[in-house]
């Protein structure tokens, strides 16, 4: 199939085709299917979603380390609990960042320890946001119902004849 492309003839390349005719008009059916997939509400919905969790992660961490920890810290007798470590090394170091700045083996305790409180403090505020929106969300109406004496299927409390067996129905 050869084109008539004057740009694929001055490179030498017509006898690929038009790339229009191989996507088609609109990206053929590979871009189209994934601009549709890529588009679907639920998509942008998960993708946002993401986001603003990122960004949350972000200030739960920041509340953690700044505000939460130091207190911490101080009843544990050490200013800063995320340089609690154990040395494994059998040197002597003073502080996590020398102890690394010297390649030494250590167990970072305090920096686990933060990391924990930030997926607990996390974990509970994601509760009560899913808490929080069970309860605004407004429970379906319930259509009131009874059964029908003589067929045994719901219907409306106020019916007076039964939709499915078209026996009266006495009032109650």
């Amino acid at each position: 199939m050869a084109s008539n492309d004057p740009v694929l003839e001055g490179v030498g390349l017509t006898h690929l085709g038009s790339p229009k005719a191989l996507l088609g008009k609109r990206g053929g059916p590979f871009i189209s299917e994934f601009r549709d997939f890529a588009l679907r509400g639920n998509m942008v919905d998960m993708a946002v979603g993401i986001i603003i969790g990122a960004a949350f992660g972000r200030v739960v961490s920041s509340l953690v380390t700044d505000i939460i920890m130091p207190p911490i810290g101080l009843l544990t007798g050490r200013s800063d609990f995320s340089s609690h470590f154990l040395n494994l090394s059998g040197k002597a170091y003073q502080t996590l960042a020398e102890a690394k700045a010297a390649g030494a083996a250590t167990i970072n305790y305090g920096t686990f320890l933060n990391a924990v409180s930030d997926f607990v403090i996390v974990a509970f505020a994601v509760f009560l946001l899913i808490r929080q929106i069970n309860r605004l969300k407004s429970a379906a109406p319930a259509n009131p119902t009874k059964e029908c004496p003589f067929c045994c299927s719901a219907i409306a409390v106020r019916a007076t004849r039964c939709p499915n067996c078209t026996s009266a129905i006495a009032s109650a």
